[in-house]
């Protein structure tokens, strides 16, 4: 009898490992905002998808993650650098690449009010982006940038700037350059903006029930685009 039951154990354990081997591999490259969804995002879909995301070697706080750049998407350049310098090591090939840039590429400096990277190069990045992971055979997906609360975060801010008019205006220029290209696109900006602006932490930052919500709204996203039936 014993032996049965640990047969049927064995059984259970190895069909799981083989579903789990035989899920697509989603792969996460996003700001500070991803970094915070990212563990109920991770559970959420773990029944469609093997996910990662850029992020340490080592594990960290999520205080820790939110400084170190080996975890922090950055602007649609860094993002375009790191893909770039993915895609050339063996072994990276994930089937959908899930991406978010554009709060740090909307910071203004105070004294002078630039911007980090401007309109153009922004559209640029993004093209540049699309192409380099269609040429790996991926799918991309992109992810709108979230609400900034002019008054909010300027008054908490000081070493930059952020005004929803830019989120805004780049999301929408990624709206055009994707919805061209007909790539998938997650509007977190709209789904974020419907739960009302009394959900701040901080600057910019999300408590945690919008996290979930973020998150759980990504994953219902991602099963309806196809998720573990449109494994390799």
């Amino acid at each position: 009898m014993k032996n049965c039951i640990f047969f049927l154990i064995f059984c259970c354990t190895a069909s799981l490992s083989a579903k789990a081997q035989n899920l697509p591999k989603l792969f996460l490259v996003g700001d500070s905002i991803s970094i915070y969804y990212t563990p109920y995002l991770e559970r959420d879909v773990a029944s469609e998808y093997s996910f990662g995301r850029k992020t340490s070697a080592a594990p960290e706080s999520i205080d820790e993650q939110l400084k170190d750049p080996n975890v922090q998407g950055g602007n649609s350049q860094m993002v375009l650098d790191y893909l770039k310098m993915r895609y050339a090591q063996s072994g990276f090939a994930p089937d959908v690449v899930l991406i978010n840039c554009g709060l740090h590429d909307i910071k203004r400096t105070p004294k002078t009010n630039a911007i980090a990277i401007d309109a153009a190069h922004y559209r640029s990045n993004l093209q540049q982006i699309l192409g380099l992971v269609r040429s790996h055979h991926g799918k991309l997906v992109w992810v709108s940038t979230t609400p900034v609360d002019d008054k909010r975060h300027n008054s908490l801010s000081t070493e930059f700037l952020r005004y929803n008019q830019d989120v805004q205006q780049y999301n929408s220029i990624a709206k055009d350059v994707f919805s061209r290209a007909k790539v998938p696109m997650i509007d977190l900006y709209s789904f974020t903006m419907q739960l009302g602006p009394n959900h701040y932490i901080d600057h910019v930052h999300w408590d945690e029930g919008t996290r979930t919500q973020q998150a759980a709204y990504i994953a219902g996203f991602l099963a309806e685009m196809g998720g573990s039936s449109h494994a390799r």
